[in-house]
């Protein structure tokens, strides 16, 4: 079977390669997921250059987190899935639901965890849970830490977002864009940034209610409070140190900024703006298995559809990295098998 490695030691997407190898097989308890699909998020763009956590990969190691096939063949003692099942691994493999824990066990697609981006995959039957019923595998690819993600931000913490509350969304990824989606479903007022207006009709054909180009207003956490009334209820803030003290001072009284982003790194990261406010920070490090089922369950209510810009074929993948960083990106970069 076709496998993508990042090579020991990697510091650039030249560490990338495609081998050929045997097929595994699942054990006791392990279900064998034929893939069908894999998308990317940031998180993949710099584990080859060797900046996540823990440097360059200690060993040859097969990346990405999100995946979605069927269930190819089942171990001993497996009941939950069965031959057939269109299945997506969870980011986690051991947080199956309630707060952050020490124990939610290794995250996809990073040592020592087993990666998407192969025809087949392994992973313990709890590891993996049913997609939703009205997506296809590549938009169920898209789900397992950027919509995980997004719905932990807004619906996961102790106030979620409800009818008439305003949501800011940072940029035009891929949990910003399934943030926007979720909200609106919710009955949010939802409020866009971007430094390209072409983007911003887009995301306002997708039902932004304002739109702020952050490169012609650079004071645009105050203008996302104005056009909020006060200040907004919740901030999807994925920029990180570069985009938090605009972040604070968009929120409003008793608002809340999730914490997602590392887009950025250097910043005025000082929180005492929420002091006066008494608005906090929640920090979202992507979800648990049950909050990827309740995920998927609104999702099929409410129709949404992840943003696919771009579909790559396993043979190109190196492509759908480089892709994936540049300007032009808007929602996820998906890689067909």
């Amino acid at each position: 079977m076709r496998q993508w490695l990042v090579s020991e030691g990697s510091t650039s997407l030249a560490g990338l390669r495609l081998v050929d190898t045997a097929m595994p097989q699942p054990g006791a308890g392990e279900v064998l997921v034929k893939i069908r699909a894999c998308s990317l998020n940031f998180r993949d763009q710099i584990i080859p250059l060797g900046l996540y956590m823990g440097g360059v990969v200690p060993h040859d190691t097969v990346p990405l987190s999100d995946g979605a096939g069927e269930v190819a063949a089942v171990g001993e003692g497996v009941t939950s899935v069965k031959v057939g099942d269109r299945v997506a691994g969870i980011f986690f493999q051991d947080w199956m639901d309630g707060l952050p824990n020490p124990g939610m066990g290794v995250a996809l697609g990073a040592p020592p965890a087993p990666g998407m981006l192969q025809d087949y995959v392994v992973l313990p039957e709890r590891g993996v849970v049913p997609i939703a019923q009205s997506l296809d595998f590549t938009e169920a690819a898209c789900l397992p830490c950027a919509g995980v993600t997004a719905w932990n931000a807004l619906m996961e913490g102790p106030r979620p977002v409800k009818p008439g509350d305003t949501v800011l969304v940072l940029g035009t990824g891929g949990v910003s864009l399934l943030a926007l989606q979720i909200a609106k479903a919710a009955g949010a007022r939802v409020i866009a940034t971007s430094s390209s207006d072409e983007k911003l009709e887009r995301v306002r054909a997708m039902g932004a209610d304002h739109v702020i180009n952050y490169r012609t207003t650079p004071d645009w956490g105050a203008e996302a409070a104005r056009m909020a009334g006060g200040g907004v209820d919740h901030v999807v803030e994925v920029g990180g140190a570069g985009t938090l003290k605009q972040s604070i001072a968009a929120v409003g009284f008793a608002g809340e900024i999730a914490l997602i982003g590392v887009l950025t790194r250097e910043g005025d990261t000082s929180p005492h703006g929420l002091m006066f406010k008494g608005a906090s920070i929640r920090g979202i490090f992507v979800g648990s298995k049950g909050m990827a089922q309740r995920l998927n369950g609104f999702i099929d209510k409410h129709g949404i559809k992840p943003v696919v810009d771009r579909t790559f074929a396993m043979e190109d993948a190196r492509q759908a990295w480089e892709y994936q960083s540049s300007a032009g990106l808007f929602g996820k970069v998906a890689i067909t098998l």
